[in-house]
């Protein structure tokens, strides 16, 4: 299985911000972390506050910090939560998409127990399990 860059990042940022979850971190900040645009990482912050991992905060010390507790926040979930829109094969796509050997394949269900596995195997951790240590969170 392969993950995008989306959820790449997202997962760095989340590791991130579990470093000093006291702190809020804006998205400039982080995307400068990472090398990466801050209208990308900007999106990215957008689905895991939607999804409930993180909240913004205003004023001083504001940015993003997470919505609950680090050991709350299981991995899986944020996988699925970033990869939402990535069908993992063509007909795993809304409507079966174009695949033309849908209706007699048995590849599909297998792929799809391998999909829910890999997604249960990293529900069994969570963002604090990952967190970056606070020393090594700004290095490279």
């Amino acid at each position: 299985m392969r993950l995008t860059s989306f959820t790449d990042y997202g997962l760095r940022a989340l590791m991130r911000i579990a470093s000093d979850p006291a702190r809020g971190f804006s998205t400039a900040e982080l995307a400068g972390e990472f090398d990466i645009s801050r209208h990308h990482l900007a999106k990215i912050v957008q689905r895991l506050s939607q999804a409930g991992a993180v909240a913004p905060r205003r004023g001083r010390g504001g940015g993003v910090t997470l919505a609950k507790p680090a050991n709350q926040i299981r991995l899986g979930d944020v996988i699925r939560w970033l990869e939402e829109d990535q069908a993992l094969v063509d007909c795993f796509m809304p409507g079966g998409g174009t695949c033309t050997i849908k209706n007699c394949c048995r590849l599909r269900s297998r792929l799809r127990v391998a999909e829910n596995s890999f997604i249960e195997s990293l529900n069994t951790s969570t963002l604090a399990d990952i967190a970056l240590p606070a020393l090594a969170a700004g290095a490279g």
